[in-house]
């Protein structure tokens, strides 16, 4: 019997698999970052024989080429994929062999035009145990259908409504095992927490299933569709291209304050990784603060330009820190990081640099007291109306838009959290905005209402 090993990416939302058959395994979907697994399958005698690609990703650099670096492994992929290297080609039906286990190709095109499922035999006289169903059908939902641009996704919508009902057709017990889940912009909405499911279960709660009618479908998938970071349109072509192999994880850059200062001067972004009260009181001039936890390279995608060269601000111990930033960065192609602030920011004090710093205050604080007060909401999602004096604009698009905010007048930066606050306080501040965050609480707590 083959086993089917679950390892989940928080950060992004995704989850990889390892199908382990004897002493043969394929790894579908990996994340760029996986040699901890490579060396564990080594020590465990397991052989890795194929890399499946679903799909061509658009919220993640594939590690496809660092596993066949490391292993020799055959990458396979959807038929219909323009790869620009060598690859094993997978159309309709078509079928490979790991260990005793049996994976056939199920064209399930909607997601992306090309997307393949995978279905696992463990005898091929039996119906399939699991089912590898990328960004089609997810637990709770299904993919989105708008990644390849406004033109294709009425199309690719329609062909998502047929391979959700191919999938449907599946018995029961199968299991469902896709890529994206809870915390992925690749899905059409709301998704279940559980990483996986059954057929069965899906078919009774899933409301993508439930929904029988084509058209109504259609619309469905042509309507709210939550925005997405900036950094997706990158990610394609170098998946298509094929991303340089890293050949093992990044190493941490100790730099002093005088590089840093260079590098600063010469475009790079300073990105802090403390916490937000901490940034507040005393940063970096022209720094950002994004707090380094798992939403932190995601984050940074949303806001910081792709291909910019960055420099780190960190917290203690630096270097686990820097390993941990820079390993999340490089899962987006953000690649170029110079190194970080040896000795943060008393290193930088101490070398007798200026230091910036910005109002705070608690939501708490400002419930009932809002009257004058100029509010700036950075919430992703587009709110109509709202409290007069509000101005609402998320957070990804407020450093195209700065020039809409007053300079003459202190800007109370509100979100949902204090988080998204924060790191919009620091591009007003770096812009010369008087500014305050509102770093704990959210909009709901200054307005419930909201």
């Amino acid at each position: 019997m083959s086993e089917i090993e679950v390892m989940t990416t928080a950060s992004l939302g995704d989850t990889s698999y390892l199908l382990v058959s004897g002493d043969e395994a394929a790894l579908v979907d990996p994340q760029r970052d996986s040699w901890g697994l490579l060396e564990s399958c080594t020590s465990r005698g397991v052989r890795i024989r194929y890399v499946l690609e679903t799909h061509v990703h658009n919220d993640y650099v594939s590690g496809a080429l660092e596993v066949r670096a490391a292993t020799g492994a055959t990458v396979a992929g959807p038929a219909r994929t323009p790869y620009a290297f060598e690859h094993l080609a997978l159309a309709e039906d078509d079928e490979i062999s790991v260990g005793d286990a049996t994976v056939r190709a199920m064209e399930t095109p909607g997601h992306t035009a090309e997307h393949t499922s995978y279905l696992v035999f463990d005898d091929t006289d039996l119906p399939p145990t699991a089912v590898f169903t990328g960004g089609s059908l997810l637990v709770g939902n299904a993919g989105r259908t708008d990644l390849a641009g406004p033109g294709r996704t009425e199309e690719l919508a329609r062909a998502q409504f047929r391979t959700l009902g191919r999938l449907a057709l599946l018995p029961d017990d199968t299991r469902v095992l896709p890529t994206h889940g809870a915390g992925s912009s690749c899905a059409a909405g709301p998704v279940a927490r559980e990483r996986t499911s059954t057929v069965g279960a899906e078919r009774r709660t899933n409301p993508v299933l439930a929904t029988r009618d084509e058209e109504e479908f259609v619309r469905g998938r042509l309507t709210g569709l939550p925005p997405y970071p900036a950094y997706y349109r990158h990610m394609a072509p170098i998946n298509r291209r094929g991303p340089h192999v890293l050949g093992g994880p990044p190493e941490p850059r100790p730099l002093t304050p005088a590089v840093v200062e260079g590098l600063a001067g010469g475009g790079a972004q300073i990105v802090d990784g403390r916490g937000r009260a901490e940034f507040a009181a005393a940063h970096l001039p022209d720094s950002l603060c994004d707090e380094l936890d798992e939403r932190f390279a995601g984050l940074v995608g949303e806001i910081v330009p792709f291909g910019t060269r960055l420099v780190l601000v960190l917290p203690e111990p630096e270097e686990d820190a820097a390993r941990e930033a820079m390993t999340q960065l490089l899962r987006i192609g953000y690649e170029d990081v110079a190194g970080h602030l040896a000795g943060g920011i008393g290193a930088w004090e101490a070398a007798g640099r200026p230091l910036r710093s910005f109002r705070t205050a608690d939501a708490s604080e400002l419930a009932g007291r809002l009257h004058g007060r100029y509010l700036l909401d950075v919430r992703p999602e587009r709110h109509e109306g709202g409290t007069p004096g509000t101005l609402c604009i998320p957070l990804a698009e407020l450093p195209h838009r700065l020039g809409e905010l007053p300079r003459d007048r202190e800007v109370h930066v509100v979100c949902g959290t204090g988080r998204r606050a924060t790191i919009a306080a620091g591009l007003l501040d770096r812009a010369g905005i008087p500014v305050t965050a509102v770093i704990h609480g959210g909009v709901q707590d200054l307005m419930p209402h909201a």
